[in-house]
């Protein structure tokens, strides 16, 4: 094995620990000190070490400010830490020795390879803020948070390193000599002025990492560390979406918030943004492909044989009328080939996805997952916000006129007979406009939205596609294994267990609880408005706090704004618990039908959970029904 050539520093430290660690290459150097691969010799196990280089140790405080680097990272115990494993000091070497990590520095991911995608930044940035929660209850701050201090280890694990400036809660931006510590490109405004820092000025670093690891630029850069600075200090941050459109906008917006230059204005923790980061991670799982090939494909009447059927019941039916020498014959032909042909293959369609593990309550997760990802690309693709264009607007009032006044004509026509020609061709004419125009704002409204994956979800999501899935039950071969659940809400998932139970119960105990189906599905849908509900005030929560104006000078406005937040936190409050209501009440159903099952449980406690999951429901729905007369209110 060859090695290439050693430094004087690798061969004098290499003989100080011979017997202890066996080092093998320089993996890189910093400010704090040289980073090598070694061996620890009594585990025998590959180690990183990290050494303050002894021509700096007589630098005033810098020695002691290493030791205190180990021994605080050496007090963190977290899966998203790198752990210390020993601080040492031999002679003129002071180091430390902790985990060695397989993988790449995100840096080097992006620097390499380009942006992460959202899915991946949002689990780097997630995994980064529990970390960081975690030490900021340790009393620790990082306060050197960049790419290079985040390593991605092979198998996936995301780990925060070199807490090399870290500081108990309670030290200032600026150590005793005055020196301002950090990276110049991911300081915070208040550390680059050298006053105390708190939690929130990690989160202003995270958010720079986030806008880096999203876009592979930084916004803020310079020749000169201090024209960043400054420029950190007095520049706001160029949203992330204008160099970044692919981001999804709750990613971007909580990044962007992190980059507030206020500290007030961030979030207010790294486990509050761990946790929205988390709600955007579970809201954007990929999905089975069993559930993607049905919203693209199986839930449609495409294919070419089913475009090739209309023709085929063309030359049919009148086939069919001559060989029976009857045209009701012919006629019960050509309705048959319309209606039950079609029925048949949406149900068969419906049968291959229940032999696949799911139900009908993965549907509205599989559409809104294709219409919100469609969405987004519509959106890029138009470079703009996504709403109707001034063009849009003037063909659908074209096409309004058009119609209306075509229909008009077509009225007078019929009660006047005086001046036929001059009806017809006005008719002829504002139908013509009235219908081009229309459909010219129906192409630009498919540029800008998926109608026909919008109108397909709402077909299969509503009551007529829950009969088909009933329908389709009755042919399935064997009772599918569910599928993995990971991608449901916890509301569907608990309710197609339901199902599934009262599926396998004898027919006389399904008789008897005959309305349970109904009020599972009840619940479901209860559960979905008030989750939807929470996402809208969570997000109105955030914009509020956004445009928040601590110490206006107008005690009105902000005694407004604290009354609007006080608003909202309380209604928040409520649809949680509504939440919380119907996702216990579906729990409370699983388990007696689990006890029935079992032969612990009665239909007659069945039956009394069954009311009482009634009046939940009732009572969430009559709080809908209050939103939504606030709304229209409003």
């Amino acid at each position: 094995m060859t090695h290439p050539p050693a430094d004087r520093l690798f061969l004098d430290f290499q003989a100080a620990i011979a017997g202890r660690y066996s080092l093998e290459r320089e993996l890189g150097r910093g400010g704090m000190g040289v980073v090598y691969l070694a061996r620890e010799v009594r585990l025998d196990r590959p180690v990183a070490i990290k050494l303050l280089p002894p021509s700096k140790t007589s630098a005033p405080g810098l020695r002691e400010r290493f030791q205190r680097e180990a021994r605080t990272a050496a007090k963190l115990s977290h899966p998203n830490i790198i752990p210390i494993h020993a601080v040492e000091e031999m002679g003129e070497f002071v180091f430390f020795a902790m985990a060695y990590v397989e993988g790449e520095t995100l840096t080097e991911r992006v620097r390499n390879r380009g942006p992460l995608a959202p899915s991946e930044a949002s689990r780097v940035l997630r995994d980064v803020a529990w970390a960081l929660a975690y030490a900021h209850g340790q009393g620790v701050i990082h306060r050197d948070v960049k790419p290079d201090n985040i390593l991605l280890e092979n198998g996936g694990r995301v780990l925060v390193a070199d807490f090399g400036i870290a500081s108990v809660v309670a030290g200032a931006g600026a150590l005793s000599t005055g020196e301002v510590v950090g990276t110049p490109e991911f300081m915070s405004p208040e550390q680059a002025l050298g006053e105390a820092v708190d939690a929130r000025s990690d989160l202003y670093s995270l958010g720079i990492v986030g806008y880096f690891a999203c876009s592979g630029t930084l916004p803020f850069e310079a020749e000169k560390a201090t024209e960043v600075l400054a420029k950190q200090v007095t520049e706001p941050a160029p949203p992330l979406a204008n160099v970044a459109p692919l981001v999804p906008r709750r990613l971007a917006q909580a990044i962007d918030r992190c980059l507030a230059k206020e500290p007030a204005d961030r979030p207010d923790g790294p486990a509050a943004l761990a946790e929205q980061l988390s709600h955007a991670l579970e809201q954007r799982r990929e999905l089975p492909v069993a559930l993607r090939a049905f919203v693209k494909h199986d839930a449609r009447l495409d294919g070419s044989g089913v475009l090739l059927w209309p023709f085929v019941m063309l030359v049919a039916t009148p086939i069919a009328g001559m060989l029976t020498q009857s045209v009701a014959v012919g006629f019960m032909t050509l309705i048959s080939g319309y209606t039950l042909v079609p029925l048949g293959v949406l149900i068969n369609r419906a049968r291959k996805l229940l032999n696949a593990g799911f139900g009908h309550g993965d549907i509205g997760v599989a559409f809104k997952a294709e219409i919100d990802r469609s969405r987004e690309e519509r959106a890029y693709g138009l470079g703009h916000g996504g709403g109707p264009s001034w063009f849009e607007r003037l063909l659908r009032w074209i096409g309004g006129i058009g119609t209306g006044t075509a229909m008009v004509t077509l009225a007078i026509m019929n009660s006047i007979p005086l001046g036929e020609y001059t009806l017809m061709t006005t008719f002829a004419w504002t139908l013509t406009i009235g219908v081009g125009s229309g459909m010219g704002a129906l192409i630009m409204l498919q540029r800008r939205r998926d109608v026909d994956a919008e109108f397909w979800g709402r077909f299969w999501t509503g009551r007529f596609g829950r009969w088909l899935f009933g329908v389709a039950r009755m042919f399935t071969s064997a009772k599918a294994l569910p599928a993995s659940l990971t991608h449901r809400p916890t509301e569907l998932a608990l309710g197609m267990a339901a199902e599934q139970l009262y599926d396998t119960l004898p027919k006389e105990t399904r008789q008897q609880l005959r309305e349970l189906p109904d009020v599972v599905h009840r619940l479901e849908q209860d559960a979905q408005r008030m989750r939807a509900r929470l996402e809208e005030l969570q997000e109105a929560l955030s914009d509020v706090g956004q445009r928040g104006t601590p110490g206006t000078p107008d005690p009105a406005i902000g005694a407004r704004h604290d009354r609007i937040v006080a608003d909202l936190s309380a209604e928040r409050d409520l649809v949680q618990q509504r939440l919380k209501d119907a996702v216990a009440a579906l729990e409370t159903i699983r388990l007696n039908l689990l006890r029935l099952h079992a032969g612990t449980g009665s239909v007659r406690s069945l039956t009394t959970d069954l009311g009482l999951a009634r009046e939940v429901a009732r009572s969430i729905s009559a709080q809908v029904e209050g939103f939504r007369e606030i709304e229209e209110a409003l």
